[in-house]
């Protein structure tokens, strides 16, 4: 369960890249947010992610909000869970290890994928082992969390209801067999990407 507090951080998702263009550079022109990611993601969707305090994230909701553009998906987290944005860069790509039980959510949008992710580990006492993004799995999101089952089912359960209608399948597995726990330890491009971006900064 998280306690370390984390910046603020808000993301859309946006069907056109030109419209996502448009926003992103209204955002750094119009508030000091640290601009953590802009670009294409899979299939064809432009990513605004930023953090920073919470004033300058509500700015940022602010200033898309006044745009004539609907976002496929956003969130907005002043308190985003420490685990989750480190998540979002880590180079390690969190393979679940021998623990009772992991829980995996799929949803449909990357700014789900992190709600559900925010959710699952402010509910109980897990391991957000990974959270994989966009490309590669056709723009969709998934998470694993891992512990004993009671914390499992309540951690999932909580990223669901968070999720919503972004939901696509969620599942409780007990003892994940070693050949599924190598093959979930795989990269995803958008992850490396974040972090390519963070270690130019």
């Amino acid at each position: 369960m998280s306690e370390t507090r984390s910046p603020a951080v808000a993301l859309w998702e946006f069907a056109s890249i030109v419209d996502g263009v448009h926003v992103a550079d209204a955002i750094a022109k119009g508030t000091p947010v640290d601009l953590l990611y802009t670009g294409t993601t899979h299939p064809g969707k432009y990513v605004v992610l930023v953090a920073g305090d919470t004033a300058s994230v509500e700015v940022a909701t602010t200033i898309v909000s006044d745009f004539d553009v609907s976002p496929i998906d956003s969130v907005f987290l002043p308190d985003i869970a420490a685990e989750v944005t480190d998540a979002m860069v880590s180079a390690d790509t969190g393979a679940p290890t021998s623990c009772e039980a992991v829980g995996l959510i799929e949803t449909d949008t990357v700014c789900s994928g992190v709600d559900a992710a925010d959710a699952a580990v402010k509910a109980a006492n897990v391991l957000l082992a990974a959270l994989r993004m966009a490309d590669g799995i056709g723009g969709k999101s998934y998470l694993i969390v891992e512990g004993v089952v009671g914390d499992v089912e309540a951690a999932v359960q909580a990223g669901v209801e968070r999720a919503g209608a972004h939901v696509v399948a969620s599942v409780v597995i007990a003892q994940l067999t070693i050949e599924l726990r190598e093959d979930l330890a795989a990269s995803a491009g958008l992850l490396d990407r974040l972090r390519a971006h963070r270690e130019e900064a």
